[in-house]
């Protein structure tokens, strides 16, 4: 059983390059890491294992070269993936959202395993 403070693997989705028409699988790829179960002291800082990211249609547009358009976030190539998911907090410091809590919203293309 993984337990807050154990060093574990962490798989993320990168970007690989910006896309032109329709995103393939080939446009990402998968990395893995490590990293260490703990949120700073003292900190508000959310350490979660996202469950499931989506990968909605809208994002290909946000995968493109552009310089047209501002105040859009753009993905930037060999940076993690971004979107919408569920996650499960582990470890915590925020007053608001304690270990075990299950939420919705925006996540990184990270998953703590």
């Amino acid at each position: 059983m993984v337990r807050v403070g154990d060093e574990v693997s962490n798989k993320q989705v990168i970007f690989r390059d910006y896309v032109v028409g329709s995103p393939k699988e080939s446009d990402m790829y998968l990395t893995t890491g490590t990293i260490k179960l703990k949120v700073p002291e003292n900190s508000n800082a959310v350490l979660v294992k996202n469950l499931y990211l989506s990968c909605d249609p809208v994002m290909q547009f946000f995968m493109r070269k552009t310089t047209d358009l501002t105040g859009y976030f753009f993905y930037t190539p060999g940076s993690p993936l971004l979107g919408y998911g569920v996650a499960k907090v582990l470890d915590s410091g925020h007053p608001n959202l304690r270990q075990e809590t299950w939420f919705g919203g925006s996540q990184d293309g990270k998953s703590t395993l």
